[in-house]
């Protein structure tokens, strides 16, 4: 990567974390296209805005090239916190962009005193399933909102 990474605290509703988050969204939604259990997908992936904490985009000059959330959960994980849409962009992978983002947002998640963070993806991504594994993710029993979603994946990391 020539280009150094910036990685910027933004607001939920800041252009480039909503552009990355439709894409992000978009991505899922073609990679599980052909799945079944895809057609509970909608009901899992929502979030209430109130419930974020710290949003980040990463970029590569004015590019925004990657993204990541916490928010805090509610319902059976009430207060649980939860990394939400995590992505880079495809042709920016491997070079770095989601290490400076996870980094970010695991400082952000510590700076709330919470004992542990958790998240959840999908058995067919499995560039990510390294990436969280590598980071010290480590599985656990899937979690709501996302039993019904049968290919659900869920991991969490202690602080």
């Amino acid at each position: 990567m020539s280009e150094h990474v910036r990685v910027e605290h933004v607001d939920y509703e800041h252009p480039d974390a909503v552009l990355l988050r439709a894409e992000q969204y978009a991505f899922g939604n073609a990679l599980y296209a052909d799945h079944p259990a895809s057609a509970n997908r909608s009901g899992s992936e929502g979030m209430d805005p109130a419930s974020i904490l710290h949003t980040v985009v990463a970029y590569l000059g004015d590019e925004p090239v990657g993204h990541v959330c916490l928010r805090r959960m509610d319902g059976p994980m009430d207060g649980e916190l939860e990394l939400k849409r995590m992505f880079v962009r495809e042709g920016h992978r491997g070079a770095g962009i989601a290490d400076a983002l996870l980094a970010d947002v695991e400082q952000a998640a510590r700076e709330t005193g919470a004992p542990r963070v958790v998240i959840h993806t999908g058995d067919r991504q499995v560039a990510a399933l390294h990436f969280y594994e590598r980071h010290g993710y480590t599985p656990i029993d899937v979690y709501w909102p996302y039993q019904d979603v049968s290919y659900s994946l869920c991991f969490e990391k202690p602080l």
